[in-house]
C-alpha cells in the first residue's frame, strides 16, 4: 500500500509538473505575442544612428537655358537619378521614416529623400516620368491653393502652371510619389508674416489658431483629393520656429522639413523626424559633383 501510494503521489507529482510548465509556456507565449512590438523597438533601439541626405528640387525646365538657381533641366535631373541608382542609393519616403522610428523596420543600406516643393505642374510633366523609368521615389508639397486655382481652369503650361488635383492624385497612386504639406495659404515673404513663422506681434492662440486653420485646410483638400493624408509639414522658405513645431505636432504630424542644408541623423526617436534639413540641387553643376560634395559633408 505504501508503495502504490508512493507511486500514484509521484505520478500526480509529474502531472502537477506538467501542467504548471504548459500553464508558463503559454503565458510566456501569450505575453510575448503582445509585446513583440515592444521587444522589437527595445532590440532595434540599440542599433546606430543613420545619415539621411535630403535633396530639395523645385523647378524642372525641359531645355538647360536657366537663369535661377530653383530650376534645374529635365537632363539633369536624369543624371541625378542615374547617378543614384548606380551607386547604391535607394529613395524612401516620409513613411519609411515613421516605420523605422515607430515600428521597428529597417532602412536600406544607403536611403536617400528627393522633395519637390511648391507643385510646379513641370514636376509632373519631366520629373514624375523620370522617376517611373528609374522607379525612383520622391515627395511631392503643393501648395494647396495654387492646386485648387489651376483645377478649376484649363491651363497646363509647364513653364508657369501648377499641378491640378487629378494629376496629384495620379502622382500619389503610383506608389512613387508622396504628397505632403506645403500649406494652403501661407508661401509668402513679409505678407504679412513669411511663411509659418509666428509675428513678433502676435500672441499665441491668435498665431496657433491661423497656422492651425491652414494647414488643416490643405490637410483636408489633399485627403479629398487624393484619398492620402500628409503626414510631414514642408515649411516655405524653411521659416518656422519653436512655436510652429508645438502646433505642428499637436495637428498629428510626425515629421517637418526646413530649408537648412544639414546632416540629418536618425534612430529609433521619432523626435528625430522633426526640422529636418535639406540640400538645395542648384543648375549647372554635375551630379557626380554635387552628390560627392554632399557625401563629403556627411562624413563629417
Amino acid at each position: 500500500m505504501k508503495i502504490n501510494s508512493y507511486l500514484k503521489f509521484k505520478i500526480n507529482s509529474k502531472i502537477f509538473i506538467s501542467i504548471i510548465a504548459s500553464i508558463v509556456i503559454i503565458f510566456t507565449i501569450t505575453f510575448y505575442s503582445k509585446n513583440q512590438k515592444f521587444a522589437n523597438a527595445f532590440q532595434n533601439s540599440t542599433k546606430q544612428s543613420i545619415k539621411l541626405p535630403i535633396i530639395m528640387y523645385h523647378f524642372i525646365s525641359k531645355g538647360e537655358d536657366i537663369n535661377n538657381k530653383f530650376t534645374i533641366s529635365a537632363k539633369t535631373f536624369e543624371e541625378d537619378l542615374k547617378y543614384l541608382s548606380e551607386n547604391g542609393y535607394t529613395t524612401i519616403l516620409v513613411n519609411d521614416l515613421i516605420n523605422y522610428t515607430e515600428n521597428g523596420s529597417d532602412l536600406p543600406e544607403k536611403p536617400i529623400i528627393l522633395t519637390f516643393d511648391d507643385g510646379a505642374y513641370n514636376n509632373y510633366c519631366y520629373a514624375y516620368p523620370l522617376a517611373q523609368k528609374y522607379n525612383a521615389k520622391f515627395i511631392f508639397s503643393p501648395i494647396a491653393k495654387e492646386c485648387d486655382k489651376y483645377s478649376s481652369i484649363d491651363d497646363e503650361n509647364p513653364t508657369y502652371a501648377y499641378t491640378n488635383w487629378g494629376k496629384i492624385k495620379e502622382m500619389s497612386e503610383s506608389g512613387l510619389v508622396e504628397i505632403q504639406n506645403h500649406t494652403y495659404n501661407m508661401h509668402k515673404i513679409n505678407s504679412p508674416r513669411t511663411g509659418c513663422s509666428k509675428l513678433k506681434t502676435e500672441n499665441f492662440e491668435n498665431y496657433k489658431y491661423k497656422l492651425s486653420s491652414d494647414l488643416e485646410k490643405a490637410q483636408n483638400l489633399i485627403s479629398e483629393k487624393t484619398n492620402f493624408t500628409p503626414t510631414a509639414i514642408v515649411y516655405p522658405f524653411g521659416a518656422f520656429d519653436k512655436n510652429t513645431e508645438k502646433v505642428v505636432k499637436s495637428l498629428g504630424f510626425k515629421a517637418s522639413f526646413t530649408c537648412e542644408e544639414k546632416v540629418n541623423i536618425i534612430n529609433r526617436n521619432p523626435e528625430t523626424l522633426y526640422s529636418l534639413g535639406r540640400f538645395l540641387r542648384p543648375p549647372y553643376i554635375s551630379s557626380e559633383k554635387f552628390f560627392k560634395k554632399l557625401e563629403q559633408t556627411h562624413k563629417a
